[in-house]
């Protein structure tokens, strides 16, 4: 049994991880919050608090830091005694963070994959080149590091590794879709940090099929998809983490992420990538000021976490598992629906950051209780699903599946 949780990040995803563990604090136990700013942790203390979400009473602290310094991240861990690191700061901390939690013998756990701030779209799979190669560090040592736990990916990989098990013999193809077809009202924005955002549209888009890496364009492949309640929504071939490790895991499937997309944010992130002002290199002004254009747009467009009281509308992310079973073709939609406005009046945030938060609170509950704490590291897709799925149904995103048996909720 582990107890008590460091939660690393202070955004609209961290207030969500923040009131799904207060909510079940008797099973976590104590709650800190580290942030390079730690007005932005008791924000989030007092919205907890407001919401009344504390199952039990309990610790709930927050903490300056700086997460990329090792020592002072071993320093907290220590000194609040925690057991288990939810890390949902920026992606750029993550090595920084799990050598931390490495050294000091304990969790980590994670909703999206390393990155380097000069680095964008490195070779695959991505997983190889940063976290993977301390895979063999962290079995040797019996840490439990679980990789990429929000939702896609997180949640998606679990479905895949579920239909894999439960419903088909043999999986030819994963099509992971994911649809926001909520509105927020401003004129343009990102549900996430823009920063990381936009990083993930401007390079390579890479697929896995016919057992080999695909190379495409970004918004060079659409399909349209017929959802349930979100309807027909038209998503594009994207790159994304979860094909990174699915292609390894999925036993030579096909897998691809796709991302719907409406023409107004087509329209405005192609005329900022050609103006350069996504690039995350460095310019000097006429001025002789050096700037770098990315962090110019992410300065000049709304905070994510703002967006949240305004946000209508529902989200439909899932797989399309398509393969054989007994011996004939089947396919399987296994998928959630998240609803904005019911998002923010339980955690404060909008759907797209509680889709991402309440995953990791289920994968650290999961750790607590010691059905995930496999003392190695592990990709979601590696470890069991359905006591992932089972608890996802109780706090806050129920899975259905879609076949030729109709629709309906998925539990065991």
């Amino acid at each position: 049994m582990k107890k008590n949780v460091l939660i690393i990040g202070a955004g609209g995803v961290a207030q969500v991880v923040a009131h799904k563990c207060a909510q079940n604090n008797d099973v976590l136990g104590d709650i800190h919050i580290a942030s390079r700013t730690k007005a932005k942790c008791d924000k989030i203390i007092a919205s907890v608090h407001e919401k009344k979400a504390m199952k039990q009473p309990g610790v709930l602290e927050g903490h300056a830091l700086d997460a990329l310094d090792i020592e002072a991240t071993k320093a907290l861990i220590t000194s609040t005694k925690s057991e288990i690191v939810i890390n949902v700061g920026t992606a750029f901390l993550n090595m920084s963070v799990l050598r931390a939690c490495m050294d000091t013998g304990v969790a980590y756990i994670d909703t999206a994959i390393h990155e380097e701030p000069g680095k964008i779209c490195e070779t695959p799979p991505w997983y190889g080149n940063y976290e993977w190669k301390r895979a063999a560090e962290c079995e040797e040592k019996g840490i439990t590091a679980i990789l990429g736990a929000g939702f896609d990916p997180g949640v998606v990989n679990a479905y895949a590794k579920l239909a894999k098990d439960e419903y088909l013999d043999k999986v030819t193809d994963v099509d992971i879709v994911d649809i926001n077809a909520g509105s927020h009202g401003k004129y343009f924005a990102t549900n996430f940090d823009p920063e990381i955002n936009f990083r993930e549209f401007t390079g390579v888009v890479y697929s896995w099929q016919n057992g080999q890496w695909q190379t495409n364009k970004m918004f060079e492949i659409g399909k349209d998809y017929d959802l349930p309640v979100v309807g027909t929504r038209r998503a594009y071939l994207c790159g994304h983490d979860e094909v990174h490790s699915l292609a390894k895991n999925m036993d030579g499937a096909n897998v691809r992420f796709w991302m719907g997309f409406g023409d107004h944010y087509i329209n405005v992130f192609t005329v900022l990538k050609n103006l350069g002002l996504l690039s995350e290199q460095p310019v000097k002004t006429a001025e002789g000021q050096e700037v770098v254009p990315l962090k110019v747009v992410k300065a000049v467009l709304p905070d994510p976490a703002s967006l949240a009281p305004g946000y209508e509308g529902k989200t439909c992310i899932g797989d399309y598992v398509k393969g054989l079973k007994d011996g004939k073709e089947k396919t399987v939609f296994i998928y959630n629906v998240a609803n904005h406005k019911e998002a923010y009046e339980e955690v404060g945030s909008q759907g797209i950051s509680y889709t991402a938060g309440v995953p990791p609170v289920a994968a650290a509950m999961l750790v607590a209780t010691g059905e995930w704490d496999v003392k190695k590291m592990a990709n979601v897709e590696e470890l069991p699903p359905k006591p992932f799925i089972n608890l996802l149904n109780r706090i806050g995103l129920p899975t259905r599946i879609q076949d030729e048996d109709g629709d309906r909720a998925v539990s065991f």
